[in-house]
């Protein structure tokens, strides 16, 4: 166990490399291709740190001015994924659910109830915090390792429902992204797509980057973009111009550079990936398995970034509707973009039906966030983390509604807004999960000549 530990506290960006190594080694790599897999993968997450460390660091305090301007009534800070997956390492479910997460998947991919054969072991912190919700919630430990188990199978599982999703929309074939809210909040968007389907003239209005680029020219490049959404925000809270035009270039720079990064992650990925899949067709007589990895690379979209940065303001906004809401959104500003990211990829990169479903996607997150500051609190004190605050909460997996169904739903503590959101997030995981077993999740457009074809 220390040593896992160990492991666990180097990092992704170390253990990510060693895991791909190990694997690559097993898969008959031999030794130069698996280190070179696995520190280029390393490399890759690396500069997704530094990219990210650029976004946090510079829009991070942007967004606390920004609250601040805001965020009268609204005295519980989210801590954010920064300052809830150390509590969830921490607290006694921490290793226990690294071999509850394996065992499930190796389970799953035996009896073929997933093809995601999950190396991110670092994000199994969001199985371990449902898992001490519940522990905490119920009294009982042997409850809080089901939870585990029940979060694992289903993050595998949506791994395979998005499998279109992350091959045609993001390009990220053999991958699967099986953890974290994109995946858990992404159910949201496939019956919120369909339902603006509906209706004439709306389902019409296409809002890209690649559609600003084509009729503002230069002016809506990704890069000027995420210069102006970055100055918006910066003048948006409070700064002098100077400091929100530093600001804009920041987040330009982000815009451009994360494609970058995230570009290398594949490049070390793709030789595992295709031994991974030769080996499991080899011996399960069955193809298309994919590699869990980490929802950071979904942030390798441009239409991601730019969607993360509408919703710093926007989800702030939110935050005041919300009836009876008291937590702050803070630690996730930053990273906003992970909640709305596979929303993006099912609307096809439509920005205007993302603010759509991320609308109501973060309204449902701060909700449930703040129905559990108490149990998150509580988990803060256990594992020395609360500091001077009265009470904490978080939008990253505070408003995960498989932490909350679970930590509710195995208590009886029920409520009107349990059962609305009950009804809301598995009447949307159904319908996702139908549209995906019918093939129809993310339909690719056909060129002009095989259409014709089709037709014959």
């Amino acid at each position: 166990m220390n040593f896992l530990q160990y492991i666990v506290d180097l990092g992704p960006s170390v253990m990510l490399p060693l895991v791909i190594m190990i694997i690559g080694l097993c898969l008959r790599q031999g030794f130069g291709k698996s280190l070179m897999s696995g520190l280029t993968i390393g490399v890759g997450f690396v500069g997704i740190g530094l990219v990210i460390g650029l976004l946090t660091n510079n829009l991070g305090p942007a967004a606390s001015d920004m609250a601040k301007h805001f965020g009268v009534g609204l005295n519980v800070i989210d801590l954010g994924w920064p300052g809830t997956s150390p509590m969830a390492w921490a607290s006694s479910m921490g290793l226990i659910a690294i071999p509850i997460a394996i065992v499930v998947n190796v389970l799953m991919l035996v009896t073929k109830m997933t093809k995601v054969v999950n190396v991110d072991i670092w994000n199994i912190w969001h199985m371990a915090f449902t898992g001490i919700i519940v522990q905490i919630a119920t009294g009982n430990v042997w409850v809080g390792m089901a939870a585990v188990a029940i979060h694992a199978a289903i993050a595998y599982k949506l791994g395979d429902i998005f499998g279109s999703v992350t091959d045609n929309y993001f390009g990220l074939d053999g991958v699967a992204i099986p953890h974290g809210s994109s995946a858990t909040m992404g159910v949201m968007a496939s019956p919120i797509d369909d339902l603006i389907e509906l209706i004439p003239g709306v389902r019409k209005i296409n809002l890209t980057t690649e559609k600003l680029e084509q009729r503002f020219g230069v002016f809506g490049q990704p890069l000027i973009v995420g210069t102006i959404l970055g100055l918006a925000i910066g003048l948006l809270a409070g700064y002098q111009v100077g400091a929100a035009l530093q600001l804009g270039v920041q987040m330009g720079a982000v815009m451009l550079l994360m494609p970058m990064v995230v570009k290398l992650i594949m490049q070390g990925l793709l030789p595992i990936a295709a031994a991974a899949q030769k080996m499991l067709q080899k011996h399960f007589k069955s193809g298309d398995y994919k590699v869990g990895l980490d929802p950071a690379l979904l942030l390798g979209d441009t239409q991601v970034v730019a969607a993360g940065l509408m919703f710093v303001p926007l989800t702030i906004l939110i935050a005041f509707i919300v009836p009876g809401n008291k937590v702050l959104p803070f630690g996730d500003l930053a990273t906003i973009g992970f909640f709305v990211a596979m929303a993006v990829g099912v609307h096809k990169g439509n920005l205007f039906r993302t603010l759509i479903s991320g609308s109501v996607i973060m309204y449902i997150t701060i909700w449930i966030a703040n129905q559990m500051v108490v149990l998150q609190t509580s988990l803060a004190e256990r594992v020395n983390l609360l500091g001077k605050a009265d009470q904490v909460g978080s939008l990253d997996q505070g408003g995960n509604p498989l932490t909350f169904l679970m930590a509710k739903g195995f208590t009886w503590d029920v409520s009107i807004g349990f059962f609305v959101i009950f009804l809301l997030y598995i009447g949307s995981f159904v319908y996702t999960y139908l549209k995906y077993k019918r093939g129809t999740l993310y339909r690719v457009a056909l060129p002009v000549t095989q259409k014709a074809a089709s037709r014959r």
